[in-house]
């Protein structure tokens, strides 16, 4: 038998495919949440490419109270870089959707298209991922945090009793990491 190859699909895997089978379980009721959790999410992406061309471009937004806009004129007014990769190692990196350190103050905010209610902590791990890349002690600098959700904009101003415990976390479970790395490839 000659299987046909499905070139198109190489790669990719199907919303409701065998690898994701519990939709088995599903009704039409849990079927509908589903997939509109993913149309969701699909339009979340959407609109953060949207946010960084704007953002890259120093093209403001109407100013509204729409949450779009508001993250979009404020990451712009700051001078901020959209969609910054912060690394620490393979195992710690992450991408911050737009930050600046500009006179001793860093800056990290954080569209949420979504409507469950989002954490700080998430920032928190940008900062310390920053901290950690560019060598500088989180008591030598200022840090606010915003989180842009559902109209509304969170600020903090995080201090050092919350990142430097998590820049030790990282820095010890990346050796960790590596240590039981280095015993899965018989070099321990």
């Amino acid at each position: 038998m000659n299987f046909t190859p499905h070139y198109n699909l190489v790669g990719k895997h199907a919303m409701l495919g065998a690898s994701n089978y519990h939709w088995l379980n599903y009704d039409e009721d849990k079927l509908y949440n589903f997939y509109t959790k993913m149309k969701a999410k699909e339009h979340g992406t959407v609109l953060h490419e949207f946010a960084s061309t704007c953002i890259s471009l120093g093209q403001k937004l109407p100013p509204t109270e729409q949450t779009l806009n508001m993250y979009v004129n404020d990451a712009i007014g700051f001078g901020m870089t959209p969609e910054q990769i912060l690394y620490y190692s393979d195992n710690f990196f992450g991408t911050a959707d737009s930050i600046c350190f500009s006179n001793g103050l860093l800056r990290v905010h954080d569209l949420k298209t979504g409507e469950i209610p989002a954490s700080m902590k998430q920032l928190y791990i940008y900062v310390a991922l920053f901290c950690l890349e560019y060598d500088i002690k989180p008591s030598d600098i200022e840090t606010e945090t915003r989180i842009y959700q559902s109209g509304n904009v969170l600020i903090d101003k995080p201090g050092v009793d919350i990142i430097v415990p998590i820049m030790d976390k990282i820095v010890s479970f990346d050796k960790l990491i590596n240590k039981i790395k280095m015993a899965e490839e018989g070099y321990e």
